[in-house]
């Protein structure tokens, strides 16, 4: 007597897990607001939001950040941007350009970071910048300032600087 019967089929191989993002969208524009006045605005051709939180701006982004007056007070744009939720880190990439607009400060490099948590904006050690202001130009490795950019810091400057000698030591 034989008998029969029909095994399930197990699948064969590894299971293939999409790690793509659960959400894409165009031609945004994104307000953030405390009590119900502006702080920032953010705009992008093209969005694209995952599981874990994370944000990517891969066509590219421009942030206005407002002062309590309702005034510009800085903007930033990049070719690319990455919003890591777990961290509340903003990484910029590619033609990253910010401006302090009371002050009247450029700042030119290739990749910034910018730290919600600590209010902080800053580049690797490595990294190439130039600061504009309506009388200099500064240029240097690495960077540190605060989110408005009105206060900062070259780590390695480099190039002639002018010294105010009524302030020199």
């Amino acid at each position: 007597m034989a008998l029969v019967g029909c095994d399930e089929q197990k699948a064969v191989g590894p299971t293939l897990v999409y790690k793509g993002p659960n959400m894409e969208s165009t031609n945004v524009l994104e307000l953030f607001s405390d009590s119900a006045r502006l702080q920032v605005r953010l705009t992008a051709p093209l969005e694209q939001r995952y599981e874990n939180g994370d944000v990517i701006y891969t066509k590219g982004v421009s942030v206005t950040f407002y002062a309590k007056d309702k005034s510009v007070e800085n903007t930033l744009t990049a070719r690319y941007g990455k919003l890591e939720q777990a961290k509340n880190l903003f990484t910029m990439r590619g033609d990253v350009r910010v401006a302090n607009v009371p002050q009247q400060q450029k700042l030119f490099t290739e990749e910034l970071f910018y730290d919600r948590n600590k209010g902080q904006i800053y580049t690797d050690s490595a990294m190439f910048v130039r600061v504009e202001t309506l009388t200099e130009r500064l240029t240097g490795y690495g960077l540190k300032a605060n989110q408005n950019f009105s206060s900062y810091r070259i780590t390695k400057p480099e190039g002639v600087f002018a010294i105010d000698q009524s302030v020199a030591p």
